[in-house]
């Protein structure tokens, strides 16, 4: 569904179709670096942010990791903990989440139909993260969340959500992404995440690079907000699938099961557990909720197994959407520990802004076949781009398919029961293969048959 430019001016949305289809059009407005326009919107709310209490994420990669788990933690204990991330994989309500639930339908038809009339009244036009990250903090204040968990969009300094002063402010492990926007060094990426950071707020950091560390640790002193880094204050030992802790107080954990795929998860729980030790005074948790909460954590398309029925067998499925240089290396580790037999089939496409030949070099070379697919037209490379870029031999191993559901019907087809299909490259394409995975997983036990563009 799209709106005219008269029905946008005069909108008033009585379905959440229409909600869904005014806020999409706010991607003309494309990135726009600056908090002058969240500030007077805000201003007009009533300033909802400042009846949350927060925490508040960055870094490269790892953030909606972080999120989740400290959602999940919190929720398990008996808080009601707001969750705010992006992007979405395949319905926008998925990045509003409280306690585990999305934002229903009709609440967001509501919340769209009071800051449209916002925007008109005003003369402001946000851009689509604006538009969300107001929603968020407007939807989570009217709730009366306990805590609510923020996730920035890009960068941190100039970032949408950089309008809370919050209880603690976490930043993952830092890398190369969106240099256009936030430099081409670690230090200049460092710099633009630590914008996030707040006067006397204590931080926690992975600090697993060193130019990082340095930049946090500037920014830190500066604004005499004392630093938690692991590895130095706290520790984590650990494998996929298990962490053994010791926290910030000299508590230990050992033996804690991670129900997040990937050893990468070792360092993104150990920052959820560092974090909620310094919220312990306002919000305690027991040991036996950190366990539990743990065991539960589920986070759709990052290392994501799905097995599917296929004929008369099945095919087994993982979604990852490592959409950048970081990510790209965490899952070749994690496909080196986990995946000790068999072949396996990759289904890869990227953004059109990503330059990852360099990245993605060893991953295609474990895989025996690569099909190139598009997830979206406006912003992903094509197929035939993707091919011209590759190597010889990487060209004889891979085929272009631009639809991305005849992309699984190709990789299904050349796969058996035993060999991994990998859907990886950006979260847009993850999003897109997991919803038709799961749509059929509901409606059809039965082979696949039939599926058309």
């Amino acid at each position: 569904m799209t709106l005219t430019l008269e029905a946008k001016n005069n909108a008033h949305f009585s379905t959440y179709q229409e909600a869904c289809a005014y806020l999409d059009s706010l991607q003309f407005f494309r990135i726009k670096l600056g908090l002058a326009t969240m500030h007077q919107l805000l201003q007009e709310l009533g300033q909802p942010q400042q009846r949350l209490r927060c925490i508040h994420i960055a870094g490269t990669n790892g953030k909606g990791s972080v999120g989740i788990t400290l959602a999940t933690l919190l929720a398990q204990a008996g808080y009601r903990a707001g969750f705010y991330s992006s992007p979405h994989l395949c319905e926008v309500r998925e990045r509003f989440v409280i306690n585990g639930t999305p934002i229903s339908k009709e609440a967001f038809r509501k919340q769209m139909n009071f800051l449209h009339a916002l925007f008109a009244r005003t003369g402001v036009q946000p851009t689509y993260f604006e538009c969300t990250t107001l929603l968020a903090l407007s939807w989570f204040a009217q709730e009366g969340v306990d805590v609510a968990i923020l996730e920035t969009g890009l960068g941190g300094r100039l970032d949408a959500t950089n309008v809370v002063t919050p209880m603690v402010t976490v930043i993952t492990d830092i890398s190369r992404d969106h240099e256009q926007y936030l430099g081409t060094d670690i230090a200049a990426i460092a710099s633009e995440k630590a914008g996030i950071i707040k006067p006397g707020v204590p931080v926690i950091f992975s600090g697993r690079t060193a130019a990082g560390t340095e930049v946090i640790d500037s920014f830190c002193r500066r604004l005499d907000s004392r630093l938690f880094l692991l590895g130095r204050d706290f520790f984590a030992q650990g494998e996929d699938g298990c962490l053994s802790y010791t926290g910030i107080t000299g508590t230990h954990r050992p033996d804690l099961s991670l129900a997040l795929a990937g050893a990468h998860q070792v360092v993104n729980t150990s920052l959820a557990l560092a974090t909620l030790e310094l919220l312990a005074t306002s919000f305690p948790i027991k040991t036996e909720d950190v366990r539990a909460g743990l065991a539960k954590v589920h986070w759709p398309g990052r290392m994501e197994y799905l097995m599917l029925p296929y004929q008369n067998t099945h095919r087994r499925f993982l979604l990852e959407g490592a959409h950048n240089e970081a990510g790209v290396q965490a899952l070749c580790t994690s496909l080196a520990a986990r995946e000790t037999k068999g072949r396996m089939i990759l289904v890869w496409g990227n953004m059109a802004d990503k330059h990852m030949e360099k990245a993605r070099r060893k991953l295609f070379t474990m895989a025996t076949h690569i099909i190139l697919t598009q997830a979206e037209l406006e912003r992903s490379a094509t197929p035939q781009a993707l091919w011209e870029s590759m190597s010889k031999e990487e060209r004889q191993k891979s085929r272009c398919i631009a639809s991305v559901q005849e992309a699984l019907l190709a990789a299904m087809a050349l796969a058996t029961a035993d060999e991994l299909i990998c859907v990886a490259g950006s979260l847009h394409l993850v999003g897109r293969a997991r919803h038709y995975l799961i749509q059929k997983q509901e409606t059809s036990p039965s082979p696949w048959v039939g599926m058309t563009r």
